[in-house]
């Protein structure tokens, strides 16, 4: 009996000091340390991009940034994210016209794609606004047409999380988390975010062809408008959507509207210039079969349409741009519809679905 006594108050000793020493296994599974290992960004055939100084890619840095993406606390009502208008199956973009936030309201201007932002340098949003990647990473968490929420509130939030602060901990080495960290983290994660292997990719190292009416359409392509010789004229789309990643970090007025009918001024409402109306950043036409609706505002909802509006559609206005204007002042570029067809075949060939099932950039949670 003294013995079935004594084994029993030696089970309760153990189990009270079991339940008194008790770890969060959530905090205990976590490594503490502070983890620098840079992050090895796979940039195929471009050149390699300049990441700021101040915020190399390092993997833990990545993974949170990751992490902050595709986090719906970043929302007042924890309904939605920056992934949210930027999904991953459509290259980053969303498929509506304008994107609705947390309370159903519509932006004005179409999700813009988020993929080799590491090759801009050049401002960020259509009309530039943002000078860095991470000052436009958190614009949109306190846009009231957006997630319509205020930092103070997300580092609230995040703070309240052991995973959190030990994956801050982890990419910069103190469990400290404030905005300034937050927009570093997204930063590192959308730089990382790289589009780099499409057919046509795989064209220019040698490893697929292209077929006739693929070679053909990039042919009109890369080929100069020239009205007096028709046969030999091409759609001139590279003076715009130039280089490996098919765009020139520059803004443009590409012939939507006249001066008159311009709702959205564009670059000028940020800068004030009126050499600036009607400006917007020049896209990249890589994934752009994935991507539509087409323009800042949406209006095309077909790449048969963008092609027409190149092809006949122009409008003059006081700032287009001049490799525009020539082609509005002879004709427009007197595309057949076979042309056409296969300017849409080449345009096919920049869809890199490497970018749309890569683990790497899809939801952590």
């Amino acid at each position: 009996m003294r013995v079935y006594i004594y084994l029993l108050f030696s089970l309760l000793i153990i189990g009270c000091n079991s339940d008194s020493d008790e770890v969060d296994p959530i905090e205990d599974s976590i490594p503490t340390s502070f983890n620098p290992t840079p992050y090895n960004l796979f940039t195929g055939g471009f050149t390699p991009p300049d990441i700021p100084a101040d915020n190399k890619l390092t993997i833990e840095g990545v993974k949170l940034g990751r992490m902050l993406f595709y986090e719906k606390k970043l929302s007042k009502d924890g309904s939605m994210s920056c992934a949210s208008c930027h999904q991953q199956e459509f290259a980053f973009t969303d498929t509506a016209r304008f994107s609705l936030g947390i309370h159903g309201l519509p932006g004005s201007r179409q999700s813009m794609s988020v993929f080799n932002m590491a090759w801009n340098t050049n401002g960020f949003f259509w009309d530039g606004r943002a000078p860095k990647l991470r000052d436009q990473s958190l614009m949109p968490i306190q846009d009231p047409l957006e997630l319509d929420e205020n930092l103070d509130s997300v580092v609230a939030k995040l703070e309240a999380s052991a995973i959190y602060r030990e994956q801050f901990k982890k990419a910069f080495g103190t469990a400290e988390i404030s905005a300034e960290r937050m927009s570093l983290a997204m930063e590192q994660f959308m730089n990382s975010i790289v589009s780099v292997n499409s057919k046509y990719d795989k064209y220019l190292n040698g490893i697929v062809a292209l077929d006739s009416n693929e070679e053909r359409g990039r042919f009109l392509f890369f080929t100069e408008f020239n009205p007096g010789f028709p046969s030999l004229s091409g759609a001139d789309c590279r003076h715009c959507h130039s280089g490996l990643n098919f765009e020139n970090d520059r803004y443009m007025n590409n012939g939507l509207d006249s001066d008159a009918n311009m709702t959205d001024e564009g670059r000028k409402k940020f800068t004030g210039r009126q050499n600036d109306k009607g400006k917007f950043k020049v896209p990249s036409l890589r994934n752009i079969a994935l991507t539509a609706p087409y323009m800042h505002d949406g209006r095309f909802q077909t790449l048969e349409e963008v092609i027409e509006h190149y092809n006949s559609g122009l409008v003059n206005s006081s700032t287009l741009d001049p490799t525009l204007l020539y082609p509005l002042n002879n004709g427009g570029l007197m595309l057949s519809a076979e042309d056409k067809r296969d300017l849409i075949a080449f345009l096919n060939t920049l869809t890199d679905e490497d970018l749309t099932t890569n683990p790497e950039f899809s939801d952590p949670f």
